[in-house]
């Protein structure tokens, strides 16, 4: 029986190329090898206030990105959470049994915290609801990023203690995670890892950019003020054009150096938007197919909810039992 892989992606901000090459990409190679369920976590998204049409409308739209990455409905369950109400239910119970010590520690929950001018108690709260996400369907595996190693850390310190409280019901998920995909970093700051909720216009390539925009971006990026592509000696903003280079066109080490070696970083901003070009274009005619399809998107989500809610209320069924709640026979 192959183990079970679970991971989410927010629907808020636009999904960019860090999220495709450190996730999506990774997604897509592991499905076959589990049982593989891909969330897309709205109730995370409203932890801080979004606009309601358009999260609705980037809900689907990031389904979309899932299946045009190469994500297989066949294969693998796409739901939404908030299509799962068990999600919600457990996250209540197990907020009971995780004290509160444990999420003031939570350092996302801080640099968060600092953003805002009021805290709603869902973002003290959001690493509960991550934790119920995983151990909603027994998950095994849990692909994700260095910034959300924490929250998995958690996940297993909230399983464990359940476990010690009511009796063995959760599987402890692993800390050794599959292939990691390349870490992104920004283009305006490539000490900052690329992210959706960065303002900045030059901040990062969006998968649905199209060419000229992609290009506009990728040359203003930050380098250094050496003129040309030294390996002795590579800035953050160079080894990060290099970097997705070479996660884009599957390069081994020696060829990047013979071929970037000396190269100067104009030519070198140009080489890098035309790969990431040649890359997206047909991802992005995939994408407009999907949604151009009546009903399409609808129907898998549909379909991945419906399998996986019984897996879902089966875990929440034995987790009432466990701490003496009323089950009905």
């Amino acid at each position: 029986m192959k183990a079970r892989v679970f991971s989410g992606v927010q629907p808020s901000g636009n999904l960019h190329i860090g999220n495709y090459l450190g996730a999506l990409k990774n997604w897509v190679i592991i499905q076959h090898d589990y049982e593989s369920i891909y969330c897309i976590v709205d109730m995370h998204a409203v932890t801080v206030y979004q606009q309601p049409e358009e999260l609705r409308s980037k809900i689907l739209e990031t389904a979309a990105l899932f299946l045009a990455s190469g994500i297989d409905p066949k294969h693998s369950a796409v739901m939404v959470q908030s299509s799962v109400p068990a999600h919600a239910e457990l996250a209540w119970l197990l907020t009971c049994v995780t004290p509160m010590g444990w999420l003031s520690r939570m350092t996302q929950f801080k640099a968060k915290a600092e953003k805002q001018e009021t805290v709603g108690d869902g973002l003290f709260q959001y690493p509960v609801l991550m934790a119920a996400d995983i151990l909603l369907y027994q998950a095994a595996i849990v692909p994700v990023g260095d910034d959300q190693a924490q929250h998995l850390e958690l996940t297993r310190d909230v399983a464990q203690r359940f476990n010690s409280l009511y009796g063995d019901t959760f599987v402890v998920p692993e800390t050794k995670l599959p292939t990691v995909g390349a870490r992104v970093m920004g283009l305006d700051d490539p000490l900052k890892k690329m992210s959706k909720s960065e303002p900045g216009a030059g901040h990062a390539v969006a998968l649905l950019d199209p060419p000229g925009v992609i290009r506009k971006k990728i040359l203003r990026a930050t380098t250094d003020s050496q003129p040309a592509v030294d390996y002795s000696a590579l800035g953050p903003g160079v080894e990060n054009l290099l970097n997705i280079f070479q996660a884009f066109s599957g390069w081994a080490d020696g060829q990047m150096q013979s071929h970037f070696s000396g190269m100067r970083y104009g030519d070198l901003k140009k080489q890098v938007a035309e790969m990431v070009i040649s890359h997206l274009e047909p991802f992005q005619k995939r994408y407009h197919e999907i949604v151009s399809e009546p009903g399409y998107l609808d129907g898998v989500l549909r379909d991945g909810a419906a399998r996986v809610s019984p897996i879902a209320n089966s875990t929440v069924e034995l987790v009432k039992r466990r701490m003496g709640l009323y089950v009905p026979s």
